[in-house]
């Protein structure tokens, strides 16, 4: 099986309601929140060291028993510039795709230098969910 790296759009940022111990690297963060400051429509989104994904990717890769993740809450706010931006614009609603697996191993983990990896099969999943704008190299 194949693997990718996979370093998705980044939409936002940490929120102010994010939790995280930052003596550590990565970071470790026990309570996400993700604001948005931009969005081109990506499915799956980063803003370090976490990822995003809609709720209805998420419920496609747990259907697909990927493995290398759990789904946990975020909570999800849009900066006055995103307002501004995108007036009107609803965001659909997101979890917390917190990676837990090995690179090379699961379908998702993450790479000693803690970048995103993925196997073929889910890279493939989550290019039907719309990822036009991540970038995308061989592991």
């Amino acid at each position: 099986m194949s693997f990718f790296y996979l370093e998705p759009e980044v939409a936002g940022e940490l929120g102010a309601a994010t939790s995280m111990d930052a003596s550590v690297h990565p970071p470790v963060v026990s309570r996400f929140a993700y604001r948005f400051e931009s969005w081109l429509g990506d499915a799956f989104l980063e803003a370090f060291p976490c990822f995003i994904a809609t709720c209805a990717l998420a419920d496609t890769l747990v259907m697909n028993e990927f493995s290398g993740f759990t789904i946990e809450h975020v909570t999800v706010s849009s900066s006055d510039e995103f307002k501004a931006l995108q007036p009107g614009m609803k965001l659909p609603d997101f979890v917390w795709l917190k990676i837990t697996g090995i690179a090379g191993n699961d379908d998702f983990g993450l790479a000693a230098d803690f970048r995103l990896v993925v196997s073929e099969h889910v890279l493939h999943v989550l290019k039907s969910f719309n990822l036009e704008n991540a970038d995308i190299e061989a592991f």
